[in-house]
């Protein structure tokens, strides 16, 4: 059954339900709005240290609404963000976490990175990595080998019940 009367819109909306929850399964929380909140400043870091062309390049293969979600405020730069460290990466994140959730702001980046490197294409995984400086580089590598292994691993009671629950989106 339709929500929005426009399946192009249902659709993204099961898709971004499908993320905020690998969100919440990532950090340990049940809490929707801030699984929102760490996915947007995650995004956010990760869109302003990249080079413009390549951060629109991350924007076309993300679901319609987390799209706009990640474009959301974006002033283009000419050069990214001068983040190297990954410490430098999380500050960040932590300067677009409401109060509450600064202390977790290294999680909040690991969740993105390891829900991006599960849910877009190797190849496009290994593009974004190459655009990063190599400390950061190197963290988006291991969440990416990360997410590899749990592809090829069975699925969690998590995952397979987002998976589920898209699959029967896409039947209606």
């Amino acid at each position: 059954m339709s929500t929005t009367g426009l399946d192009v819109f249902d659709t993204t909306v099961q898709k971004t339900n499908v993320w905020l929850k690998w969100m919440m399964q990532e950090l340990h929380s049940d809490d929707r709005e801030f699984a929102y909140l760490a996915l947007r400043s995650g995004l956010h870091a990760l869109r302003d240290r990249m080079q413009a062309e390549a951060a629109i390049h991350l924007g076309a293969q993300l679901p319609m609404l987390v799209r706009g979600i990640y474009y959301e405020g974006w002033d283009p730069q000419p050069q990214p963000s001068r983040e190297h460290q990954w410490i430098e990466f999380v500050e960040h994140v932590r300067k677009k976490l409401p109060p509450q959730a600064k202390p977790r702001a290294e999680q909040c980046a690991l969740g993105t990175f390891r829900l991006l490197a599960s849910h877009l294409d190797p190849g496009e995984v290994r593009k974004i990595e190459a655009t990063l400086p190599k400390a950061i580089g190197d963290r988006w590598r291991t969440a990416a080998k990360e997410a590899a292994e749990a592809r090829a691993t069975p699925t969690t009671e998590m995952q397979a019940a987002a998976e589920q629950e898209l699959h029967k989106e896409q039947q209606r």
